[in-house]
């Protein structure tokens, strides 16, 4: 069995640019410096008060960080501020939710959550905030299919297949999930549930670790956000053997449904929305929201969240809240049923 990854991820700032002082005065040289700082890192400068940072409480490469980079440009331009983007991943999302609670509500600091948010509850034990009470929905953004995948050298060749060998050797395969009590820990608990098989759970800290070790055989199969495992399935590294919606993703055309493939009850989806910190003015929730509608209704956007198999659906922040209640109240049923133990 695989130890636990542990990844660290950078980002880089802006690089410097020797020149020789004997081919410039000093008033080129910090001419040209200046210019070339803008150039080179624009997304990273801006005029003071004019930043918005989102903190993102999950690893890069994950679906919810695919989503918010491809229309992170975008949405810099409908706020009038400059987005930087900060994966603050751990403990399957509570490390950047703590933090993104804890910022001034000032419309500064901003979130993309995923179901992680609203699952907490159940699978933690003594969480610290109350998913709920503790954010200001903005939107529900968009929702991403979400695909079961094993290594592509794996036996089985399609769901029934893949059925069969579980069942025939309980517990001899294992599954990764990008944290316990995650929604892609969930995913494959559901799925469990619903085939009678067994497989053991082996959590990572984050999506990027997950997939690697999925992708290198060290694991199994794991159920990920389509957008971010659809390179890798491209690629042939993994193979995608169902998506447990009620249709096919036009960006995965060939990969069945659950009910194609023979599990009509396997059905579970991801989503995204936007937060921000418990008592943001309603003025700053509705310019935000009014920022992402115009951002995800550009051609730039809509053309990537297309590519990358995603569903856009901006709603309200009251619809978003209405949400955060029913999805909170849906996957303690499903922790429930599938005998997940809080941690």
């Amino acid at each position: 069995m695989p130890a636990n990854a542990r990844f660290r991820f950078k980002n880089p700032v802006l690089e410097t640019i020797m020149m020789p002082s004997s081919s410039l005065t000093r008033r080129q040289a910090l001419q040209a410096a200046a210019a070339g700082l803008a150039a080179s890192a624009p997304s990273v400068f801006a005029q003071a008060g004019s930043t918005t940072k989102f903190i993102l409480p999950v690893s890069a490469g994950s679906g919810v960080d695919g989503i918010v980079r491809a229309s992170s440009n975008q949405l810099g331009k409908a706020l009038g501020t400059t987005v930087v983007v900060e994966n603050q991943p751990g403990a399957g999302g509570i490390v950047g939710t703590q933090n993104l609670i804890k910022s001034a509500p000032d419309g500064n600091t901003l979130s993309f959550v995923s179901n992680n948010h609203v699952i907490y509850p159940s699978v933690t034990r003594n969480l610290s905030f109350d998913p709920v009470a503790d954010i200001t929905p903005i939107a529900i953004v968009a929702y991403t299919p979400l695909v079961l995948i094993v290594n592509a050298k794996f036996p089985a060749k399609d769901l029934k297949e893949f059925v069969a060998l579980l069942k025939k050797h309980p517990g001899k395969y294992n599954y990764a999930s990008s944290g316990n009590g995650t929604i892609l820990h969930l995913a494959p608990e559901l799925f469990k549930d619903v085939t009678g098989t067994f497989s053991t759970h082996i959590p990572y800290r984050g999506f990027a670790p997950m997939l690697q070790d999925i992708v290198s055989g060290q694991v199994d199969w794991g159920v990920g956000a389509l957008p971010a495992v659809l390179g890798q399935i491209k690629a042939g590294n993994v193979r995608g053997l169902c998506i447990p919606m009620d249709a096919r993703s036009p960006a995965a055309p060939d990969i069945p449904t659950s009910a194609e493939a023979g599990f009509p009850a396997y059905k579970i989806d991801a989503w995204i929305a936007a937060v921000g910190p418990k008592g943001l003015p309603a003025a700053q929730v509705q310019k935000v929201n009014a920022a992402i509608r115009t951002a995800f209704a550009t051609d730039e956007v809509k053309e990537a969240m297309a590519k990358q198999g995603n569903i856009v659906g901006v709603t309200s922040p009251e619809v978003a809240a209405e949400h955060f209640k029913k999805e909170l109240a849906r996957y303690a049923a499903l922790v429930k049923k599938a005998g997940v133990v809080p941690t």
